[in-house]
């Protein structure tokens, strides 16, 4: 990654070379109930979507792939629950980084997150851009205060990520259309959750249309995202309890039989790889 000397205004388009074709690069850091965080770069701009982790772990992680925290040029969150927010305020006055996230979202974080000095209120269907990406937040099914789904892209290249979401509404799927990369949740085996040690209320709580996809809801939305130019799908945020990486990818990948898309699976405790999309 590019190492700048003077980082971009977050909230001003950047001026793009015509010569210049940029793809993305992104990294799932960590996924899974006990932290979540996604790094998402074009080279020019870097950005992390929610940093759910401690802020030491977070850049722990990034340096596995030779990435410096000190590069980074936001902060977009999609929603106030810990595992997305617990190093969002120390990053943030660390590296002096803007943070973006809903007025309702800001408003339901709890006080641990500190002062944010520099705080940019985005709302769902209005994009914006951070130095060079372009941002869509789109609104999600979660029980959250306003959870955000988004897109990311660059040069005609589109990642998608919506990970916390009890169902996956026409709205969800409008906007995971034509993307090269999915980050999308497979959260639960529905047999597992369902004869597993959670009491009954979390178990219909995860089970609700704003809880979490179960691995064939995921299989069933993947379905009508599948297209040519789709490279690589990440299953995410799969529960510890109630899933495995084993049955998730059984499951999900019976719709992409005989194509030419790539599988994976997003760890809680270890950063996954560096996907490039040209």
């Amino acid at each position: 990654m590019e190492t700048l000397s003077v980082k971009p205004d977050p909230c001003e388009k950047q001026p793009r070379d015509s010569g210049d074709t940029p793809g993305l690069t992104v990294c799932a850091l960590a996924s899974g109930s006990r932290g979540n965080a996604i790094f998402v770069s074009d080279g020019t701009t870097a950005i992390l979507i929610d940093a759910g982790l401690s802020g030491v772990e977070i850049e722990r992680r990034m340096a596995h792939h030779g990435l410096l925290s000190a590069d980074l040029d936001a902060i977009v969150v999609t929603h106030e629950h810990n595992d997305h927010i617990q190093g969002v305020g120390v990053l943030a006055r660390r590296f002096h980084l803007p943070v973006f996230m809903t007025r309702q979202t800001h408003r339901a974080t709890p006080p641990q997150l500190g002062k944010i000095e520099d705080l940019h209120r985005i709302a769902c269907g209005t994009p914006f851009a951070v130095g060079t990406l372009d941002l869509h937040p789109f609104a999600i099914s979660h029980d959250a205060a306003d959870p955000c789904g988004f897109t990311i892209a660059r040069n005609g290249i589109k990642v998608g990520v919506a990970t916390d979401l009890g169902i996956a509404t026409a709205m969800v799927r409008e906007h995971l259309r034509d993307c090269q990369g999915l980050i999308i949740e497979a959260n639960h085996d529905p047999e597992m959750l369902l004869n597993g040690p959670y009491p009954w209320p979390l178990k219909q709580r995860i089970r609700s249309r704003t809880g979490h996809l179960s691995n064939p809801e995921t299989r069933d939305l993947l379905e009508t995202l599948v297209h040519d130019s789709l490279q690589h799908v990440v299953l995410a945020h799969l529960s510890e309890s109630n899933n495995t990486p084993e049955k998730a990818e059984k499951t999900v990948a019976r719709v992409l039989a005989g194509s030419p898309v790539r599988l994976s699976v997003a760890c809680q405790d270890r950063c996954g790889d560096l996907l490039k999309f040209p």
